[in-house]
């Protein structure tokens, strides 16, 4: 039987996108099944914020930044923790994906078109020692044009390679299995679900009208991740993080589903570091919302004060922008699954930027205006008004002692008592006034404000929370948001996939967060963040450039 391609690709999303026009530049045939329609080309990169881990920039050294190799990877080593057996490829996909970050990554995305914005952001800071958790300099790099500005380059390039023959794709179709022909993995079949034009990121319909069987010599799955899929998420949550959240919202469409990732299990493939996943404690519920339960991840500056649901101030270093995993694992073990910024409107105006895409009109439509005018206006940015106003986790008042009462009136409970988080406040007010204090957030604001892109865009004029020049008050009710899948198939450098038995499976491939974003899990337990693009980037070319090397 003749094959319908030399390389069939399981997803449309920025990591199949990328393999797909690999092995279409390599003068190889390649079909791309997508199970949403073609508005939806992109997948999950789309409604990002387009935020790229890079290392040694011109960007960086602009801003005084001084970066390196080395330090990224003391960086990358330090959040992983790796600490199991199975991490031997992980670790070696981490060593190879920070060397790309340092090296080839921005000048081959930048001969594509690709642009970042100036200002280098700084996520994830940690806030232990050298060799600990987090960023030790600002790596976050902003695309010009978000998201939506990192799919356009490969997007481009599929269209392209779709006029001249080499790529063909297949939306809306599902698929059921992997076939397998003596021992190798030679094709897929599935079924066609009926045309929907639904707007991107809606449900789409399941009804299907036909079937299909497609053969190749390879077949790459990058199918995404879990996030929209609660109950597998709760099903492999980790006890180390305490009790899965009885509430979550969801920071993905509800396709993300991890269907593709049972079904290429059930063809053999090992998976690994399945209780590996990134959860963000920032959400809040989209008031204005796309797919079922959709939430939106609030990137804060360092000034808010984080209580948990009784009101008691997170400890040191669980500060805003510090560590993502160590707040989740503090939260849970409140036996509560939520949290509260208490803040002002001068720190909102400054400090409050929200993830995605459509969150940020002005860096996705590229319009330098309306991107001075976020530094420059009166009120926060349009989109964080919008949620300060519509957004049921807001509570907005003129005084403590009312925001308090809407605080618990929001929360269906008394928990918060209007004295101990007075005293909390008034003690961090009193600490604001000096440049030295021993109040580890004070320090923490005053060390931003110490590089230029946070004294600039992301950081307030250190203030008193209870000073009415600074009001009104803000609390924001915090939701755990599902995101992130951290394991994923284990694969070689060259994202080739290994079966139960150890031994690599002729023919099948993994990339992106099927692949734990390669390896089966190269961020280890933490992300430094800028790294889940960048991980489908570089697993997505790894994967196309080698099962197009292997087709002949």
């Amino acid at each position: 039987m003749a094959d319908d391609a030399d390389v069939i690709v399981v997803g449309g999303g920025l990591a199949g996108l990328v393999a797909a026009t690999e092995i279409a530049d390599a003068g190889k045939r390649v079909i791309v099944v997508e199970q949403e329609g073609e508005q939806s080309l992109g997948g999950q990169a789309f409604w990002s914020l387009g935020g790229l881990f890079l290392v040694g920039t011109p960007e960086q050294r602009r801003l005084g930044i001084k970066d390196s190799y080395d330090l990224a990877l003391q960086d990358w080593m330090g959040s992983a923790g790796f600490d199991r057996d199975e991490d031997l490829w992980p670790k070696r996909w981490a060593e190879a994906y920070v060397g790309f970050a340092a090296g080839e990554k921005r000048g081959w995305l930048r001969a594509m078109g690709h642009r970042i914005f100036p200002v280098v952001g700084w996520a994830e800071r940690g806030g232990y020692d050298a060799m600990s958790h987090g960023n030790s300099v600002p790596r976050f790099h902003v695309s010009w044009g978000t998201g939506p500005g990192v799919v356009e380059p490969f997007e481009r390039r599929a269209r392209e390679a779709q006029a001249s023959g080499y790529l063909t794709f297949h939306f809306r179709h599902r698929v059921d299995a992997l076939t397998i022909t003596n021992g190798t993995v030679d094709g897929i079949t599935g079924s066609i679900l009926e045309p929907d034009d639904v707007e991107r990121g809606k449900s789409s319909s399941r009804k299907a009208i036909g079937d299909f069987a497609l053969r190749a010599q390879a077949v790459i799955v990058a199918s995404g991740g879990i996030g929209g899929n609660h109950d597998l998420v709760r099903q492999n949550w980790p006890k180390r993080l305490g009790e899965a959240p009885g509430n979550m919202i969801s920071g993905v469409p509800e396709h993300v589903d991890g269907r593709m990732i049972g079904i290429t299990e059930a063809a053999g493939a090992r998976l690994i570091n399945r209780d590996r996943m990134w959860h963000y404690v920032e959400g809040i519920r989209n008031w204005d919302p796309i797919w079922p339960g959709h939430g939106i991840r609030i990137l804060p500056g360092p000034s808010s004060m984080w209580f948990d649901a009784t009101g008691t101030r997170l400890p040191s270093p669980l500060f805003p922008g510090s560590d993502t995993l160590g707040q989740l694992q503090y939260i849970m073990r409140t036996g509560h699954d939520y949290s509260w910024f208490v803040l002002t409107q001068s720190i909102i105006k400054k400090e409050f930027a929200l993830s995605g895409s459509e969150q940020n009109p002005d860096l996705t439509g590229k319009s330098w205006l309306m991107t001075a005018k976020r530094a420059t206006n009166k009120g926060a940015p349009g989109p964080v008004e919008a949620f300060k106003t519509h957004g049921i986790d807001f509570v907005v008042r003129d005084n403590l002692a009312d925001l308090v009462a809407g605080m618990n009136a929001l929360a269906g409970s008394d928990l918060l008592q209007l004295e101990p988080l007075k005293a909390q406040i008034e003690a961090r007010d009193r600490e604001i006034s000096n440049p030295y204090v021993k109040d580890t957030q004070v320090m923490n604001i005053h060390n931003a404000r110490k590089y230029i892109g946070d004294r600039l865009i992301r950081t307030a004029r250190p203030h008193r929370i209870l000073d009415p020049a600074h009001g009104p008050l803000i609390a924001v009710k915090l939701n755990i948001l599902t995101r992130k899948t951290l394991g994923g198939f284990e694969t070689d450098l060259d994202a080739r996939v290994f079966g139960r038995d150890g031994k690599i499976m002729p023919g099948l491939y993994a990339a992106g967060e099927a692949a734990g974003f390669g390896g089966g899990g190269m961020h280890g337990y933490r992300s430094l963040e800028g790294t889940f693009l960048g991980g489908c980037l570089f697993s997505g070319r790894n994967a196309g450039r080698a099962a197009a090397k292997a087709v002949g």
